[in-house]
This record gives C-alpha cells, structure tokens and sequence, in this order.
C-alpha cells in the first residue's frame, strides 16, 4: 500500500533516535522506532542505548504501555527475531497488538534475522525499504561486518610527498601535523579495534589510545590487537591498564579477522607498519583508506606500504578517492591533506 506521509515523517525522526549521541558503538547497530495512531500522530519513541539495553521497539512500547495497541510501528531496522540479552522484538510487537509495521532495512545478520516473516504470519501488515540508504548509511559498519562475516578495515597511513613513513634512521615523529594527529583520534574514537604489528609495538612503543586534544584518554577505548608471533616486550605501553589489549599471535590477516569479529569486533584501524598494510592490501581485506600527506620530502626511509609485487604501472593498485580535505596548520605548521580512499572492487 505504500508509505503515508506520517511514516515518512516518522521514518526520518526514527533515523534522528538511532543517531542520538553517546550511544556506544558496536556491537549492536543503531536503532530508532516511533509509533504512529491511526491519525499518524506520534503515541510514543524508543531507541536503542547499547548492548544489553531494551531494544528501541521495546523501548518505544515500554514508554507507550497500552496506547501501542493498534499503532503502526516504523523503526529504521527490521525487527529482531532472536532471544540474545533481550527478547525478540517482532514478538514483542506482536503481543503488544501493533496492527502495521514500517521499517527500513532488513537485518543482515543472520542469527537476527526473519522478524519480518513473524509479524506477517502473525497478520502484522509488513512493510520494508523506506529510507533504506539513510538507515544502511548510519550503520554502515555494522552492515558490513554482518554481511561479510569479519570487521571493516580502515587503514591510515601518514606520508611525506614522496612515499616515505618515516626517514632513512628510522624517525618518524612527526610525519603528519598536529592538526592531522589529531583527525586521527577523532577516527580512531569511530572503531572498535587499533591493530598494529609486533614491529610497531617493539620500535614505536605506542599507547594506541584514543585522546581528546589535551591527550586526555576517552572513557571508551577500543581493543588494542597486536598481529605477530614474536612475543611482546611486558614494558611496552600498549600492555598497561588504558584500554584493553589481545596478542594475535599469527600473520595471516583473515585469521585476525575472524578472531576478531568472534570477538564481537567490527571496525578495525590498521595502524601498523609498512609490512602489516601490504598484508592486508595484498589479501583483498582493506576496505577504507585515510592517508595524510605532509608536505615534505625524505628522499629515502622507509615506505609507506611494503612490497605488493607490483612490476608494471598497468597492475598499480589504485583506490578511487571519495574526498580529499586540507587540514589547517597549527602552531605555524604547514597543512596536510587528508584522503579519504575506498578500493575499486568490494572485498
């Protein structure tokens, strides 16, 4: 039957709820809801606060008590159909006399998934797709990883103008700007995960946290992940009590993927060195790419990426740049550029 211009309206507050700041990332998506009476005015709204909280048709019925019954319910996810920390919400919605469902996009995952099949064999009026984009957009991540069964990777890199992460003795402090280092928390605060190598952690000793621009750390960190069998030396910062750390003891990129996402991980920062990034590229798992570039030149040091085993200009990897952002100098330092890149082929 279509969409009423209430449900349009209500769709778009629901994606507003789903954003609503503070809500900690991962490892569940953001969720709106609002129920509409049959004159389409709003009965009541719910969203979701994070892992372990009432889901936001729960918490939309919960705050409307009778008054759901008969009510059309748009929400920006299909309604769950698993019993995890909470119930089903197709379930709930069903026993709550909710006479019409709206909502955006279809769960991926798929120990969620099939709410919709419920609420129509339960007589519920179904209907799906309105503002799929926005909702898929806000949980960009989140769907991915269901989708694909691993985190989504980001990897960011900082570099001179002619390639080079660090100078021919070895320093690399400071590369990129202060402006630019701190654009690099701000991301950093968007993941669930920092994952560097072995090598990383033994020459640059870095806390891999997230700080505000006192260098204050944040209250929420992500999991710190170390890629490599060499054992780490127990002075190193990235083992102290800041955040939470897991020694990946392997080599091989999709074994750190899927140790992490069994771990409920879905966005891993790539911050590790030369050889780890050329791992990641080489094996396909790069999804993402924010590379700041210093205007300056080294000469020689190391690369920014190792080895592909690329000979010809014909086999060049080359990302499709999505946007490209000058970051003001500060402190009488020269702007750098930020580039953000995304692969030419899904992964």
């Amino acid at each position: 039957m279509g969409y009423t211009d209430a449900e349009r309206g209500a769709m778009a507050r629901a994606l507003e709820l789903a954003a609503t700041p503070g809500v900690p990332l991962g490892p569940n998506p953001r969720v709106g809801c609002v129920l509409l009476a049959h004159d389409g005015t709003t009965i009541a709204e719910g969203h979701h606060r994070g892992a372990g909280t009432a889901h936001a048709e729960a918490d939309a019925l919960a705050r409307a008590g009778d008054a759901a019954r008969g009510t059309t319910a748009v929400v920006t996810l299909e309604p769950c159909n698993h019993t995890g920390r909470t119930g089903p919400c197709a379930e709930a919605l069903v026993a709550a006399g909710v006479r019409r469902v709206v909502y955006a996009q279809p769960d991926p995952n798929p120990v969620a998934t099939g709410g919709a099949t419920t609420l129509r064999q339960a007589g519920v009026d179904v209907e799906q797709g309105l503002l799929d984009d926005e909702a898929r957009e806000l949980n960009r991540v989140w769907s991915f990883a269901m989708e694909h069964r691993r985190p989504f990777v980001t990897w960011k890199l900082a570099t001179t103008l002619d390639g080079r992460s660090a100078a021919a003795d070895g320093t690399s402090r400071w590369v990129s700007s202060l402006a630019a280092r701190r654009d690099t928390h701000r991301l950093r605060a968007l993941c669930d995960t920092m994952l560097v190598g072995t090598n990383t952690i033994a020459v640059d000793d870095p806390l891999l946290t997230v700080r505000d621009e006192d260098g204050v750390p944040l209250p929420h960190q992500p999991l710190r992940a170390v890629l490599g069998e060499r054992d780490l030396d127990p002075g190193r910062r990235v083992l102290n009590a800041d955040a939470e750390t897991v020694h990946l003891r392997t080599r091989d990129p999709h074994a750190a993927l899927a140790e992490l996402f069994a771990r409920d991980r879905q966005h891993v920062f790539l911050e590790g060195g030369p050889t780890v990034a050329a791992a990641f590229l080489a094996a396909g798992l790069v999804d993402e790419i924010v590379a700041y570039v210093a205007p300056m030149f080294l000469g020689a040091g190391r690369n920014a990426v190792a080895d592909l085993g690329i000979t010809t200009i014909a086999d060049a990897f080359r990302p499709v740049v999505t946007d490209v952002t000058v970051l003001d100098g500060i402190d009488g330092e020269q702007p750098n550029v930020r580039l953000t890149m995304t692969p030419r082929t899904e992964t």
